[in-house]
């Protein structure tokens, strides 16, 4: 391989690995509520919120720090212990498995 050949390999490969972690990060688990984790604002660091706000609709764009609108899921019951922060939404319940023991109905 030549080295213009090289550099050109380099170039494709590191623009995949970029393209694929700008994929990874535009999930739309954020959006929905996680059983286990609430909503903390106040707290997010520039680019690190989970959600949008009435300033931007999308997660990774906060543009300053502990801005009171901008929030990220904590694990339920943090929250209330981080110095500066709301909670914005509490945990969703989580959903409880049937009992083994529990008789099955049976389609007629």
């Amino acid at each position: 391989m030549n080295t213009t050949t090289k550099a050109v390999a380099v170039t494709a490969a590191l623009s995949s690995v970029i393209a694929l972690g700008m994929v990874a990060t535009q999930s739309d688990d954020a959006v929905a509520g996680k059983p286990g984790f609430e909503k903390c604002a106040g707290i997010v660091k520039t680019g690190l919120n989970d959600c949008g706000t009435s300033k931007h609709d999308c997660s990774g764009q906060a543009t300053v720090n502990n801005d009171p609108e901008e929030w990220i899921y904590v694990p339920e019951g943090t929250c209330e212990k981080i110095v500066g922060s709301t909670l914005k939404e509490a945990a969703p319940p989580v959903e409880e498995a049937p009992a083994e023991d529990a008789p099955v109905e049976e389609a007629q």
